[in-house]
């Protein structure tokens, strides 16, 4: 029992809830017409979730629990810009969400995509030119291969752009 943490408790219970969801999507309704399920996708989810579940679980098994000197000293320092300094990084992501959920009815699921990723890449990842470089390509191919699958694949209608509107309303256009 030495080897039980707190990664193998919250691995465990993840499978436990996986395993609960793939019970519950039996109950999911299956249509009359001949379409694709519409238990198939929370299906295909919760597997791939058991599967990384079942990694989690055993990398926490496996690794030992000792802290390395140079994950000590990224503890947090006292006081409130110690507490920014630990936290940075899930500030700067829930911060550029909120921007493209605000931005979403204006520029569009593709464009504001592709800022929000470029954006955050950079900075989580730095600013250099290489990078800039490297996260311009990423942004744009994964966000619109997940653009093109969704519209073309699955015929999702995504939230379009107001982008000409809002040129005309700021007279940038005629």
């Amino acid at each position: 029992m030495e080897r039980l943490n707190k990664d193998s408790a919250v691995a465990i219970f993840l499978l436990v809830l996986c395993g609960v969801f793939f019970a519950a999507s039996f109950d999911i309704r299956v249509p009359t017409y001949g379409v694709l399920l519409p238990s198939t996708w929370p299906r295909a989810i919760i597997a791939a979730l058991g599967v990384l579940s079942l990694i989690y679980l055993f990398q926490s098994l496996t690794n030992s629990q000792e802290i390395p000197e140079d994950e000590e000293q990224a503890l947090p320092q006292p006081g409130f810009s110690g507490w920014l300094a630990y936290w940075k990084n899930p500030i700067w992501c829930f911060v550029l969400f909120f921007a493209y959920l605000a931005t979403l009815p204006v520029f569009g699921m593709l464009i504001s995509g592709i800022g929000f990723v470029f954006l955050l890449l950079n900075v989580l990842g730095g600013w250099s030119a290489k990078n800039l470089v490297f996260h311009a390509i990423v942004a744009i191919g994964c966000i619109g291969a997940m653009w093109s699958l969704f519209t073309y694949g699955l015929g999702v209608i995504l939230p379009p752009s107001d982008f000409p509107y809002l040129l005309t309303v700021l007279g940038v256009s005629s």
